[in-house]
């Protein structure tokens, strides 16, 4: 019988997160994953229960060890508080049964968009010394969706929620089930060292797999930074101030991009002191772009929309190396409901105040940048200085400065005319 108590407390020890006490004065969960390959996400949410939230003046850990957990349920781990989370090894999510996910993915509180992990606090740590990896598999969704644009309740693969005071670092995302990180409603974060890479496996086309989204957030750094996929690589959305991405290389994709915004008819949005800097670009669409919504209200969030108003202002480009990219950068007011074309003129969505500098390296084609304004409230004081770009195709120098309702040019005059609408819901 002593025995038999024995092995059942090393088992219920061994399959739980079991608190002990730290150097820091708070306590340390363990967290072990169940064993052949079964959801750990109970466990994990323990973990969180029991260590997530510090005495005043103490420090708790979660530890996650190097091995693989799998992850087949949602995690909503908020309301943290001085809590530094390690990450050794593998949060590998299973996406055998994509129904489940559809049906219970948890509301990230923008745009109707949904995720499978919802965390937040204050004073938190969440490390990956450089290999601490989140796996999404999402070669099951991309093959699911097909290139169809933010197909309802498919899952973000982190949503920082509410959270303040903070830093992520040393951390590797792959195969982002859809959005790889949101941070909303959050303010004082850092985000450092992250490799993100949604490439697919299959050759599965990969939209709506942004490395970082911004919403309702305050003075949030991307520091170190490699994003590789099929879409925006930071993305500032709606009421992101005081952003700031430097020292980072993004391959693929859409490169940078301010928006979209002004998506819900008749709503203030903004963003504001936005700084890009150092950036290395590598076959990008954009080396940064801004995009908004139309001034006409067609259809429903997340694919439909616009008729919102605001203003984007006090934005910074400045250290970009190109690398046969597409555009140094552009402006659309075009973003419309999918498979929908014109209104470009009808945004009060204001955007003034944008300053470039130190663009160089090769571009594909003659057009500089395209500025694709609104009539309705056209940009106003955009700058462009120490632009040395070269034509990949034929080592030329591009001369096109292509701009539609544009006040105020500095370095630089416009050619001419957009030579085509430029939707933000456009395939590369």
């Amino acid at each position: 019988m002593l025995l038999l108590l024995c092995c059942l407390l090393v088992f219920l020890l061994g399959s739980h997160a079991s608190p002990a006490s730290n150097q820091a004065g708070g306590v340390t969960c363990v967290v072990k994953a169940a064993s052949n390959g079964r959801d750990s996400a109970k466990v994990i949410r323990d973990a969180f229960k029991t260590c997530g939230k510090a005495k005043s003046g103490q420090r708790n850990r979660i530890v996650f060890e190097n091995t693989t957990y799998t992850i087949a349920s949602v995690l909503d781990t908020t309301g943290l508080k001085d809590v530094d989370i390690e990450l050794h090894g593998t949060l590998s999510w299973n996406n055998s049964n994509l129904n489940y996910w559809l049906e219970n993915s948890l509301p990230m509180g923008y745009q109707n968009q949904s995720t499978a992990w919802r965390l937040g606090g204050d004073g938190i740590t969440f490390q990956g010394y450089g290999s601490g990896t989140f796996n999404g598999n999402g070669d099951a969704w991309y093959r699911f969706i097909n290139g169809r644009s933010n197909y309802p309740r498919r899952p973000h693969q982190l949503t920082i929620t509410g959270t303040t005071n903070s830093v992520f670092e040393g951390l590797i995302f792959l195969q982002s089930q859809m959005w790889t990180m949101t941070v909303i409603h959050s303010s004082n974060v850092l985000l450092q060292d992250i490799y993100v890479n949604n490439t697919s496996k299959t050759g599965a086309p990969t939209v709506n797999t942004d490395g970082a989204d911004t919403i309702y957030a305050n003075n949030i750094t991307f520091r170190r930074w490699t994003v590789d996929n099929g879409d925006d690589a930071i993305s500032p959305k709606a009421n992101s101030t005081n952003i700031l991405i430097e020292d980072s290389a993004f391959y693929r994709g859409s490169g940078i991009a301010l928006g979209s915004i002004g998506q819900y008819d008749d709503t203030f949005e903004t963003i504001q002191n936005v700084t890009c800097r150092n950036i290395t670009s590598h076959r990008t669409k954009y080396g940064a772009y801004i995009k908004t919504w139309t001034g006409v209200n067609k259809g429903y969030p997340p694919n439909g929309g616009g008729g919102g108003y605001g203003y984007a202002s006090n934005l910074t480009f400045e250290d970009f190396k190109l690398i046969d990219v597409q555009k140094a950068f552009s402006i659309t007011q075009c973003t419309n409901f999918e498979g929908n074309q014109g209104d470009c003129d009808t945004s009060k969505f204001n955007i003034h105040d944008v300053y470039l500098s130190d663009f160089s390296g090769t571009i594909r084609g003659d057009v500089v940048t395209t500025l694709q304004c609104s009539a309705a409230s056209p940009c106003r004081n955009i700058q462009l200085l120490d632009v040395a770009v070269i034509n990949s195709s034929n080592n030329t120098t591009p001369r096109q400065y292509q701009c539609d309702s544009v006040k105020r040019t500095v370095g630089f005059n416009c050619t001419g005319p957009p030579d085509g609408e430029d939707n933000a819901f456009k395939k590369l």
